[in-house]
């Protein structure tokens, strides 16, 4: 599932839109602890099985290249749609 971050809450954790319309509050769990996050970043987040309409872990973040090459085959028209509303 595709996400955006929206905000930074610290401790690893962080709201992020998601592609459904959603937002989950996500953490960085295990050794993804020292990926590098910030506001604005496409991230894929894994919803959990319990609450996982409001809580979700990320599974990897896209690079600026990576992003692009999304846009191109259109596959974040959805998170784009939702970040313009």
């Amino acid at each position: 599932l595709f996400g955006i971050v929206t905000q930074r809450l610290g401790f690893k954790r962080m709201y992020v839109l998601c592609e459904d319309g959603k937002i989950r509050v996500t953490r960085t769990p295990g050794r993804k602890r020292r990926l590098w996050i910030r506001e604005g970043d496409i991230v894929v987040v894994k919803p959990w099985n319990v609450q996982g309409d409001e809580k979700a872990d990320v599974i990897h973040k896209y690079r600026a290249a990576e992003v692009e090459f999304l846009r191109r085959k259109n596959l974040l028209q959805k998170l784009d749609a939702l970040q313009q509303m």
